[in-house]
């Protein structure tokens, strides 16, 4: 007697690629994304290429997403030290090798252009929670100096480049792996307070900081210009406060509700600078008003908490700490874009992910994304 096998359906064979995704994430993703292509198409539908290029960059993320998931968390760890040499080693050949466009020397030619200080900010996180990881049950002082070491050199790199925005996003990706691996707040307090008494000083000071020919040494001429900018634009109205005073303009304009979809009249008169990129929130919050910003902020702190739920529940200390890291990767991509265009924080490059126009951000945003998928596949596969 002949035994017949059914071969299992298209649907029964696909389904375990898609087991253990964490559907909140996945819908906090969708509603972003959604909101990001309503914001480009009414901000760019002048320029056709933008809304299509923005809805590829984000296909070619969420591939990217998909395929990351796949990796189990263990796999991502011992990534960890060669992404983190190499992008350190491709730091310096962009210091002794670099192209440089408009005074900055940011990126390197290896058959294609890329830019380096991209891959450091998910190697970043990805090495301190690897570290962590191996000095379990026996940290000590000396493992949290030796963390600030290893974020220390690619940042000093970067901002060398110089990229105050890039080195912020590695910064603030290190420094929360390095307090959600148990620093103590006695050593978290005494900077917070320096850097409060410093804004104070700055402020206080301003007409005498931010006369002409005065070197704050610290920071390059024109980070000192976007310091100087922020706390009074109307000093140069027209040159480098331009793009604050607009800005502020769009979001004060758009009222409650705002104008509308597609009816913003700072954004298509092009008063707002850089409308599709970093400046898009001022575009948006003309259109859609305080309601839509409210809409968009629950979003993204939807993503953010379900992020660090994610942390919560993770079953390594590594998983732990690289969840709670993306985390706090798009907390510092938001509240800086959002601050630097409401003129509460200088203008640095810093998007606004799903919303502003840029492929290499949506990638990298697209990876880290992934990593925290795989995390939360990885726990929920373990359960089941």
């Amino acid at each position: 007697m002949s035994a017949v096998f059914q071969q299992p359906s298209l649907a029964r064979r696909v389904a375990p690629i898609f087991q253990g995704f964490d559907g909140l994430l996945l819908a906090a993703i969708a509603l972003l994304a959604a909101t990001g292509l309503f914001a480009m198409y009414s901000a760019g539908f002048d320029n056709g290429e933008r809304f299509g290029h923005h809805a590829r960059n984000m296909l070619l993320a969420g591939g990217i997403l998909f395929v990351v998931a796949q990796v189990p968390p263990q796999r991502l760890m011992n990534l960890a030290v060669p992404l983190y040499v190499l992008g350190v080693v491709l730091l310096i050949l962009v210091e002794l090798f670099g192209i440089t466009r408009k005074g900055a020397t940011r990126w390197i030619n290896l058959g294609i252009v890329i830019q380096p200080s991209e891959l450091m900010k998910i190697a970043m996180p990805l090495m301190l929670a690897w570290w962590f990881q191996h000095r379990e049950g026996q940290l000590r002082t000396l493992d949290f100096v030796a963390a600030t070491l290893l974020l220390a050199l690619p940042v000093g790199l970067i901002m060398k480049q110089p990229d105050l925005g890039t080195s912020l996003l590695v910064l603030a990706a290190g420094l929360s792996v390095i307090f959600f691996a148990g620093l103590s707040w006695k050593l978290v307090i005494p900077p917070v307070l320096i850097g409060a008494i410093a804004i104070v000083l700055i402020v206080s000071f301003e007409p005498a900081l931010c006369a002409d020919g005065v070197d704050w040494r610290v920071l390059h001429e024109y980070q000192r210009q976007r310091v100087c900018t922020l706390l009074d634009p109307t000093k140069d109205p027209l040159g480098k406060g331009f793009h604050i005073i607009q800005g502020m303009i769009a979001i004060g304009s758009g009222g409650l509700s705002g104008k509308g979809f597609m009816q913003g009249t700072q954004t298509h008169l092009e008063f707002i600078p850089e409308r599709t990129t970093d400046f898009i929130f001022a575009a948006y919050s003309e259109e859609f008003g305080l309601f839509g910003n409210l809409f968009l902020i629950a979003g993204f702190i939807f993503l953010i908490f379900r992020g660090l739920f994610i942390a919560m529940d993770a079953p390594t200390l590594f998983s732990r700490l690289m969840a709670g890291a993306v985390a706090m990767i798009f907390f510092t991509y938001a509240f800086v874009n959002m601050g630097m265009v409401s003129g509460i924080l200088p203008v640095v490059g810093v998007p606004l992910p799903f919303i502003s126009y840029g492929g290499t951000a949506m990638v990298t945003l697209g990876l880290a994304l992934g990593v925290l998928m795989s995390i939360a596949r990885a726990r929920k596969l373990a359960e089941k």
